[in-house]
């Protein structure tokens, strides 16, 4: 099972916020927390899980090596050590602050340069600069990432999206790689583009395509990971409420001098009691690990069945491309169905929460690549 890991080093939290021996309690207190997310460090191998995955992403990296991520602390050093080419330094985006600061300061010009050359330098991972730029010790959150400023930073700035959504969207998001300088960027410019629907017609609208698959022409996407839009789109009832990232992965402690503060030990709720006292405001007495993992157990199942019809239209396009017996119009036509079935599946997919953010919307996306498989499976000649 997918599941979305939290961490970050205490070295970095160091650096960030210039701890001494005089610093107040609460920053303090601010690093402790960081510290204990170093002991995380889950791992799994999504192509051993879900083999069918180097068929769908064939001719594609993620057909090579992929795996969940083991959160914050271990970014960098998992970037480095992948088996996905990564020739550009635009793959370190939401992989250290020093690369956020180094895009900050030089422009868009940072993304091009070579990876070879830039990650020698690079030694931070997600830090305090990621969410707070220079205000880490009043603890102010602010967009640092460029792509992010441009994008949705209005609404962070009037409400319409909280800044502790914002602040975590910038890297839990679907992204791509500007074709003539290979920036990165996003596929929406507001909250009402924040959706897959309308960023595949963002990409349809500009020719865009990850890679085209040999086997079967198709011009292909590959989704990221769209949790801020998960989170925020519809049918979510949690964000309507108002509630943040930090709401249900931040604790409220408080410090042996009595300070209050949010605990940057970033986990699930289900295993925190106090985030669960959160969830019992209104669900209750509800067993919420069993209500959880009971809406992840039916998004995994749907996923895997759906991602094995996807699969099998893949299969039976490339044999369609090879036989000859299909016209160019009618290849497109099938491509372009298998394309959009495709992006659909693999927006969920990729989510981390397995349904948990938003099983409304995930449960919607699954359902639109099914219907779209079947169209396409229909189209082929008996």
């Amino acid at each position: 099972m997918k599941k979305l890991c939290y961490a970050i080093t205490m070295a970095a939290a160091v650096a960030c916020l210039s701890i001494t021996a005089s610093a107040d309690s609460k920053v303090s207190s601010v690093v402790e927390s960081y510290e204990m997310n170093a002991e995380n460090s889950y791992s799994v191998s999504y192509l051993e899980e879900d083999p069918y995955l180097v068929n769908v992403y064939e001719g594609y990296g993620f057909a090579k090596d992929y795996g969940s991520a083991r959160g914050h602390a271990y970014v960098l050093e998992d970037v480095g050590k992948t088996e996905r080419p990564h020739p550009l330094a635009n793959c370190l985006t939401c992989k250290t602050e020093d690369f956020t600061r180094l895009v900050n300061d030089m422009g868009e010009d940072a993304y091009s340069l070579e990876f070879d050359s830039t990650y020698p330098d690079m030694h931070q991972n997600v830090g305090c600069y990621s969410c707070h730029l220079e205000n880490y010790n009043e603890g102010e959150l602010n967009l640092s990432h460029d792509y992010t400023v441009t994008a949705i930073s209005d609404e962070v700035g009037d409400g319409t999206i909280a800044a502790a959504v914002g602040v975590c969207g910038q890297c839990h998001t679907e992204y791509y790689f500007k074709p003539e300088n290979k920036a990165t960027n996003v596929p929406y410019m507001d909250l009402a583009s924040m959706d897959p629907e309308a960023e595949l017609a963002y990409y349809d609208e500009m020719g865009f395509a990850d890679w085209t698959q040999e086997s079967t022409g198709t011009p292909m996407l590959k989704a990221q990971h769209p949790e801020i839009e998960t989170y925020l789109g519809e049918g979510s009832i949690h964000a309507k409420m108002g509630l943040t990232c930090a709401d249900c992965h931040m604790e409220k402690v408080t410090s042996e001098d009595g300070t209050e503060f949010r605990s940057h030990y970033l986990r699930s709720p289900l295993d925190s009691d106090v985030l669960l006292e959160t969830c019992a405001q209104c669900h209750k007495d509800t067993d919420m690990a069993e209500k959880v993992h009971g809406v992840q157990d039916e998004v995994t199942a749907r996923e895997k069945e759906v991602g094995e019809k996807l699969s099998t239209l893949k299969t039976t396009l490339a044999e369609a491309v090879a036989s000859g017996d299909y016209t160019d119009e009618e290849l497109d036509a099938i491509r372009s169905l298998h394309r959009t079935a495709q992006w659909f599946w693999d927006w969920d997919y990729v989510e981390n929460s397995e349904g948990a953010h938003n099983s409304t919307l995930a449960k919607k996306c699954l359902d639109k690549a099914e219907e779209t498989i079947d169209e396409a499976m229909g189209m082929f000649k008996s």
